[in-house]
């Protein structure tokens, strides 16, 4: 009986660092959906801000036009906000909250103003006491061109509150600790107690741990005083840091009740296993067995098909350009490779990124830096899988001839994450561009946008939209995720 309870309560540790470790990994992947949405959060202010420095008033210094663009843009965040425009120097041109430019003082924080200059590109700010309120803020700066020169700095301080109720939502319950920190590693949104923590310091083992990576997991104490299994990941975006944490306490608890539990039954459970171990082992072989050939007559099958679609390609595309014909065949070898990876599965689903890495493929031979994809392992049945892999490969094949891997320099961001919000979750994916030739919208919509959109819709129950901002373009596909089979 000895040997039996050792076994058990061996089984009930094991479980027990196994919880820890999806914990751990959970707590990570957590983090790393945060950080989706606070990029995506800031890339809006962004776009939001680089739509109102192309403005003609803002070019043309017609300030008194331009304040009321930007009460508008001000609307959508609430109170708080503040929208200013600086030359150089840091002299006030403009301000959303007066008229009165020559009562106020200087722009606060040059040095971000100078990186706007130097850059020529969006800037974000670490948290500082804001000249005209007084208050601790955070800025998001993007440049003002006029003939290819940099001649203004657009600023705006969004409500602190933002980050907050962003901090809020994203909270899983009361057990976790969700904290955004700045580039210096000082608190400006955290759940709980965010007025006790703000403008404080991570705590130690935190602060000395986000300065030699940019992403971790770590056991750590929170400015509570709480012991967290916790991890944290860096914005590339804005530099900023999202860290969280689970209460140590909520993992160690389960466990002695689990020993207790496990040792009662964990005899009864090995000695029923035992009597029908041979009875289970032979029909398992037996299904095993004829699973295995439906699998392969399937595969049989789905390669006849494909063969048979190519061949009747060939010959109706016998007179079209080559260019059509790459189209299709490329599509046809983006369902091969979708199949193929289903087959090695035998077709009980597959993983979103190594779908994803199929169809992207061809598109990375020379430069497999060029495209980034960070997201959590996400199970796709066959059936997302097919699809999936058919809109990404339409995506990158319209980033290869027009977008930004038609050149040397381009650079595509796919990220994506699990929306938890709905009763079946849902799972969002976003291709931005970066570093292409500049974007103009197309006047029609050409034959891979539509099969975009139609599959999204129609086979996957989403959407799929495509922005084309002036830094490149912007697609976001949304589809329900049902059970990989």
């Amino acid at each position: 009986m000895l040997p039996l309870i050792v076994f058990a309560v061996g089984i009930v540790f094991y479980n027990y660092k196994q919880d820890r470790s999806d914990a751990t990994r959970r707590v990570l992947e957590n983090v790393r959906s945060m950080r989706l949405v606070l990029d995506s959060e800031v890339q809006r202010m962004t776009g939001g801000l680089q739509v109102l420095a192309l403005t003609n008033s803002l070019r043309n210094d017609d300030f008194q036009n331009f304040r009321r663009i930007a009460l508008g843009f001000l609307d959508q965040y609430g109170k708080g906000g503040l929208v200013l425009i600086s030359d150089r120097k840091g002299r006030l041109l403009f301000s959303s909250a007066t008229e009165d430019i020559a009562s106020l003082p200087p722009r606060g924080h040059l040095e971000i103003i100078e990186r706007v200059f130097a850059t020529r590109s969006p800037q974000y700010s670490d948290l500082f006491t804001g000249a005209i309120n007084g208050r601790q803020v955070l800025t998001v700066e993007v440049p003002v061109f006029r003939d290819g020169e940099v001649i203004y700095d657009l600023c705006f301080s969004p409500p602190i509150s933002i980050f907050q109720e962003l901090v809020e939502k994203q909270r899983p319950d009361r057990l976790w600790t969700v904290t955004l920190l700045d580039t210096k590693g000082i608190v400006f949104a955290r759940a709980p107690n965010p007025s006790e923590t703000f403008g404080k310091r991570a705590s130690p083992s935190l602060y000395a741990e986000m300065f030699r990576r940019s992403e971790a997991s770590l056991p750590t104490v929170s400015l509570d005083g709480i012991a967290l299994a916790a991890a944290y990941t860096r914005s590339r975006l804005t530099g900023w840091t999202i860290a969280a944490g689970v209460d140590e306490s909520s993992l160690i608890a389960p466990l002695w009740r689990n020993i207790a539990i496990t040792s009662l039954i964990g005899g009864i459970l090995l000695l029923t296993g035992l009597t029908f171990a041979v009875r289970m082992a032979t029909t398992i072989a037996r299904g095993e067995m004829l699973h295995n050939l439906l699998i392969d007559e399937l595969n049989h099958r789905v390669k006849n098909t494909l063969a048979l679609m190519q061949a009747i390609a060939v010959q109706t595309f016998r007179s079209a350009s080559r260019d059509e014909r790459m189209k299709f065949e490329g599509r046809l070898g983006a369902l091969a490779e979708a199949h193929n990876l289903l087959s090695q599965e035998k077709w009980a689903g597959s993983e979103l990124r190594e779908v994803i890495a199929r169809a992207l493929q061809p598109f990375l031979m020379n430069s497999p830096d060029r495209i980034r994809m960070a997201g959590p392992a996400v199970p796709l049945s066959p059936r997302l899988a097919v699809v999936l892999s058919m809109i990404v490969h339409e995506i990158a094949t319209n980033a290869a001839k027009y977008g930004a891997l038609s050149n040397e320099s381009g650079r595509v961001t796919l990220d994506w994450e699990i929306i938890a919000d709905a009763p079946k979750p849902r799972l969002r994916l976003i291709w931005t561009e970066i570093g292409g030739p500049p974007v103009t919208a197309p006047v029609q919509r050409g034959f891979g946008s539509r099969l975009i959109e139609r599959s999204a819709r129609d086979q996957l129950g989403g959407e799929a939209t495509v922005d084309f901002l002036p830094r490149g373009v912007v697609c976001t596909v949304v589809c329900t995720l049902d059970e990989a089979r």
